[in-house]
């Protein structure tokens, strides 16, 4: 009787323990913070200073606005950005490490015959967050004063004149490729480590033009320390009107964009996803943000997660046939 007594006991204590830990987990479960809940890091792969830089350190900022916690940018730069987008890719999937990324993310597989990551498979997409031409930018003591002066001194001097670029395969780099297969000219590639870094080369005089961003040029050519020759996109910036675009100043038909997203490491919650996609859109409407990226020659976009998803399979496909064409490759 005693041992039925005792076994009785032990199950009644174990239920108990058991109501105890059920209302301690349902407890938990209902005061826990929802995300986020810790400082965010947005990687930018990177140096500071480029139109990458600046996208991202705008989204972390606004970012921390909305959603009350850090979202802190760290810069990983080297090797076009692969040293930086292999780190997010194999970072927990928890929704605390982001990546802002631009147009030379998805050339890496044409580039590369080992790239580090694949821009589908390894990431999430989350939501394009703006668009940007690159503008022609030349060293005040270059000669040619236009696209086809450019063009006419490149054909009398081939592979004399050095234009910059934020490392090999990057936007800039291959917006000059594009330049060069479609003129029929040889400018040789300065590669640098980021759009920063190419940028003092260029005004120290170390390469004679860029295909800057236009995010990047704007304040540089307002205050005369560069040319603008020509806007890379189909159509004329509104913060640069009197700059006419490559098509039109000589060279038919070229057209070269930058752009800027937000990734995830692939098989971050879905939910978190969906919430900062949400915040990137509002973001990119808000009156100040949309004056600001104006005034810089940059379109804010937002849009959903497919969109930014199908714009880098898109991408991918273009600048794989432009690098077969200029033998850009790598290695």
């Amino acid at each position: 009787m005693r041992a039925i007594e005792k076994a009785s006991a032990v199950k009644n204590h174990r239920a108990l323990c058991g109501a105890v830990v059920l209302v301690c987990a349902v407890t938990l479960d209902a005061t826990a913070q929802p995300y986020p809940n810790a400082p965010v890091r947005i990687v930018v792969p990177f140096p500071p200073g480029g139109g990458v830089d600046s996208i991202g350190r705008l989204a972390a900022a606004k970012l921390s606005e909305n959603l009350g916690r850090a979202f802190v940018v760290e810069n990983r730069g080297g090797a076009n950005g692969m040293i930086g987008s292999e780190a997010v890719a194999k970072s927990a999937k928890d929704g605390y490490t982001l990546m802002v990324n631009g147009a030379n993310f998805v050339t890496s597989p044409s580039l590369y015959r080992k790239a580090p990551y694949d821009p589908v498979r390894d990431f999430d997409a989350i939501s394009l967050i703006a668009f940007g031409p690159n503008v022609l930018v030349a060293h005040p003591s270059l000669p040619a004063k236009s696209v086809n002066e450019l063009i006419a001194l490149a054909k009398a001097k081939p592979g004399e004149i050095g234009f910059a670029g934020s490392g090999s395969g990057s936007t800039p780099h291959l917006a000059g490729e594009l330049f060069n297969v479609m003129a029929g000219v040889k400018m040789v590639h300065i590669p640098y480590r980021g759009s920063g870094p190419a940028m003092i080369g260029l005004m120290g005089g170390e390469a004679m033009i860029m295909f800057l961003p236009a995010i990047n040029a704007g304040p540089h050519v307002k205050t005369n320390r560069l040319n603008a020759l020509a806007v890379t996109s189909r159509e004329r910036l509104p913060a640069m009107p009197n700059l006419p675009t490559v098509a039109e100043a000589g060279l038919k038909g070229y057209e070269s964009s930058q752009w800027y997203g937000l990734f995830a490491p692939a098989g971050t919650p879905a939910d978190i996803l969906v919430l900062i996609n949400t915040q990137v859109a509002k973001i990119m409407q808000s009156a100040d943000v949309k004056q600001r990226l104006g005034e810089e020659g940059v379109v804010p976009v937002g849009g959903t997660r497919e969109q930014l998803a199908t714009h880098v399979k898109s991408e991918i496909a273009k600048w794989a046939n432009v690098i077969r064409l200029s033998g850009a490759r790598v290695d």
